[in-house]
């Protein structure tokens, strides 16, 4: 049976869920926040170590800027309301990606989040906020000033003190990674799922973990 050691998440279909309900965009993207934290919950309940959230790439800052502002709202929103829940229960929030783009206030919310639970142990979260692969695989090029070998570039990836996904799971229908951990994912399995994200639940979690425990992985062997 296979260990399961950290999942990652492309939450898609947010917007479009929000559409098919007819209450807007936003309104998707507020329950798309409510099902991260049940699947971090459910995270936990199913003993994963580490998960992995795109909450916001760099290129989504090409979306309408009513729908960027609401995002960062929400985000900076999460951090006020709920960081005393969060470090009660264990959870380590690290950020991927650059986050000087951001306000100061929203800068100063992700900063505190991550001082308050730097020693939580529960799980790992990371969030991948204006985040882009080619670019952190770039910048971790150039801070190599050793000879370039695979093992000094991912010393530089944000994943460096991390096992790198074992599980990719993205909602929303959609069969691309969309410059996601694109060297992390070299030997994820992949589970695409037409459900959009607010949709997604603990029991399908559930079912993608045991599919995975029993995949036979051979990493280029027999």
């Amino acid at each position: 049976m296979n260990k399961l050691s950290h999942i990652a998440f492309i939450m898609d279909g947010n917007g479009r869920w929000g559409e098919k309900k007819k209450k807007g965009r936003n309104f998707g993207h507020l329950k798309g926040v409510e099902t991260v934290k049940k699947i971090v919950k459910a995270s936990i309940k199913l003993n994963v170590p580490i998960v992995t959230f795109y909450v916001f790439s760099s290129e989504n800052w090409k979306r309408p800027k009513k729908e960027k502002n609401y995002l960062f709202k929400l985000i900076k929103s999460y951090f006020l309301d709920e960081i005393n829940s969060v470090i009660q229960e264990g959870i380590k929030i690290n950020i991927f990606g650059n986050i000087q783009k951001f306000s100061q206030d929203l800068r100063s919310s992700l900063k505190r989040a991550i001082k308050l639970t730097a020693r939580n142990k529960k799980i790992i979260v990371n969030l991948a906020i204006n985040y882009g692969s080619k670019d952190e695989i770039i910048k971790a090029i150039k801070k190599t000033k050793n000879k370039i070998t695979i093992k000094e570039i991912e010393k530089k990836l944000f994943t460096k003190d991390m096992p790198h996904p074992d599980i990719l799971i993205r909602t929303g229908g959609h069969q691309r990674l969309s410059n996601f951990l694109l060297w992390q994912l070299a030997y994820a399995e992949l589970f695409f799922l037409k459900k959009m994200w607010p949709d997604f639940n603990s029991r399908d979690l559930s079912r993608i973990i045991y599919k995975y425990k029993k995949i036979k992985r051979n990493y280029g062997n027999i």
